[in-house]
């Protein structure tokens, strides 16, 4: 779900205005307003005060696709990028690179996935390589590998 529709959702379960939510995180209500319509989209670090703001994972406001390796977060757009099973079969939860035969491919701290992960995901998106950090340092905890 996008941003604009679960942030209001989020914000009425806990009783708040927008006006209560700006000034919790020393921003304006017509930032919030924006956020709200869809008109403007938060930074991640933004994302990330929101979360701890409103008691949330970071996933619950980021608008995630349906499918993602559940190790590094890349999406998952076809099978062909599925990891693999002990009995060969396909694993939808993880990528190829992440999982193969069973088991992880390399036994690497979340420090380091996101180190070689998000040069590429910054390539990829044309983000800075430190956006793309903050936003894998975000979602990794919460994917099945970190937890």
């Amino acid at each position: 779900m996008a941003l604009k529709d679960v942030l209001p959702q989020l914000r009425k379960e806990r009783g708040m205005t927008q006006e209560d939510l700006a000034a919790k995180l020393y921003i304006t209500r017509q930032a919030v307003s924006r956020w709200e319509t869809g008109e403007t989209t938060p930074g991640i670090d933004m994302i990330k005060l929101i979360a701890v703001t409103l008691d949330v994972p970071v996933v619950h406001l980021l608008d995630m696709p349906e499918h993602y390796c559940q190790s590094c977060g890349m999406i998952l757009s076809d099978a062909s990028e599925c990891g693999s099973n002990e009995d060969g079969s396909a694993n939808p939860d993880y990528c190829k690179w992440c999982y193969e035969d069973g088991g992880y491919v390399d036994q690497k701290t979340m420090e380091q996935m996101i180190e070689e992960c998000a040069p590429m995901m910054a390539e990829h998106l044309g983000w800075s390589v430190d956006q793309c950090a903050s936003l894998m340092g975000a979602v990794l905890p919460n994917l099945t590998r970190w937890k």
